[in-house]
């Protein structure tokens, strides 16, 4: 079995809010809340954005489901190769999108904390807890600097998002996030701590979403760029299908230096930009078929992050106990049946009944935790300084 994550060093491992969205977590708000105005009465969220995250996330899980079965299959191996071009990166530039106005402001870190980091600290904990139990493995470690299978993602948005005043400080930052990566790619005394490669690797994707503007978006939804969309992705396939033997797929990975897949040193900086020019053009052609209009699934694009999280225990049990392995599966029938339950699991995960029971988990209140902030003081007094205002005046009328 192929693996496409390593939960602790070279043991490797198989590897994108609710209405109100998930605290540190971006989600597609309208630009007037991005903006730190309310947004007018009546005004919805972006249907294109909720929609594409939920795409992202179906195909995420697909992806992950393929991942213990593709090994029989080069057709399914080079759909693998073509998904993981694109669908992390089109998740991380959303990501970035919506956080273009992230300061150090409390309210915001505050978000930041209990929507980012106690997820990652709970799932950091719970995905070894599991395999302890679930694979029998009483010797499975917990770590924090390790991040273990999924949750890589919520150390790289921590990371990402914290340093986004620098982004929207320099002159030019993307070209200077590409650089940062290509440097992490040639680099592998970095080390596995916090999943530095992945984080220095994936960081161009958020800066590019951070640099993005709403007409971005606009221009590859034109109907011309979703007629050539198609012809792009059959070449794609057709490029992954001839990539397959040739080809090794951690590069889509992002995980590792080019030493550590045996490659020179050169070679790093060379695949960050080549996938970084793979990924752009298959992101814009997903992007281009993205309905804008709302959907059946429109309202799951607020949960995903419940979907990505979540869905890893079911994957993960069944490496743990052998459903993979079942001949049926490694058949073209059995491999449709696989994505089609994937697809519908990680659908039920997004939905609003799961996200109320994992709430506590992902939204996490915790007021008891932090300082008030002398704004939010100053403002609530006003508040209540105008309600008694608007007392008196009704009382004395």
């Amino acid at each position: 079995m192929t693996n496409s994550q390593r939960p602790y060093g070279n043991r490797r491992t198989p590897l994108p809010p609710s209405p109100s969205p998930a605290p540190g977590v971006p989600s597609p708000r309208t630009q007037n809340e991005q903006s730190g105005r309310p947004a007018p009465s009546g005004k919805q969220r972006d249907a294109f954005f909720d929609n594409a995250k939920y795409l992202a996330i179906v195909l995420v899980a697909i992806g992950h489901a393929w991942e213990p079965i593709k090994g029989d299959s080069r057709i399914l191996e080079a759909a693998y190769t073509v998904v993981y071009t694109f669908h992390m990166p089109a998740f991380i530039i959303i990501s970035g999108f919506f956080s273009r106005s992230f300061d150090m402001r409390p309210d915001r870190l505050r978000r930041l904390i209990t929507g980012v980091a106690v997820p990652y600290i709970v799932f950091e904990t719970a995905y070894p807890l599991f395999k302890r139990v679930v694979d029998n493995d009483p010797q499975q470690e917990i770590s924090l600097l390790d991040p273990w299978y999924l949750t890589w993602f919520l150390v790289a948005l921590f990371v990402w998002r914290l340093t986004t005043p620098i982004w929207n400080a320099v002159r030019h930052p993307l070209p200077l996030a590409l650089g940062i990566a290509m440097l992490a790619s040639a680099t592998p005394g970095i080390g596995d701590d916090l999943d530095l490669q992945r984080v220095l690797q994936f960081l161009p994707y958020f800066v590019l979403g951070l640099c993005m503007r709403p007409e971005h978006f606009h221009m590859v939804r034109r109907r011309s760029v979703r007629i050539a969309s198609v012809p792009v992705f059959a070449a794609a396939l057709a490029v992954g299908w001839w990539a397959v033997p040739r080809m090794n797929t951690a590069w889509f990975y992002h995980r590792d230096a080019a030493q550590e897949l045996g490659a020179p040193w050169w070679a790093g900086p060379v695949m960050v930009l080549a996938m970084f020019g793979c990924s752009l053009l298959l992101t814009a052609c997903f992007f281009a078929w993205v309905p804008r209009r709302h959907m059946w699934f429109t309202a799951l694009g607020a949960g995903t992050l419940y979907g990505y999280l979540l869905h890893g225990f079911v994957v993960k049990a069944g490496e743990y106990q052998g459903w993979f392995e079942h001949s049926v599966l490694h058949q073209p029938l059995g491999e449709i049946a696989v994505s089609v339950l994937a697809a519908v699991l990680v659908t039920l995960l997004c939905t609003r009944p799961v996200r109320r029971i994992f709430r506590f988990a992902m939204e996490p209140r915790m007021e008891w935790a932090f300082k008030r902030d002398a704004a939010e003081l100053a403002r609530e007094r006003e508040r209540r300084e105008e309600g008694k205002k608007e007392t008196r005046e009704k009382v004395s009328a």
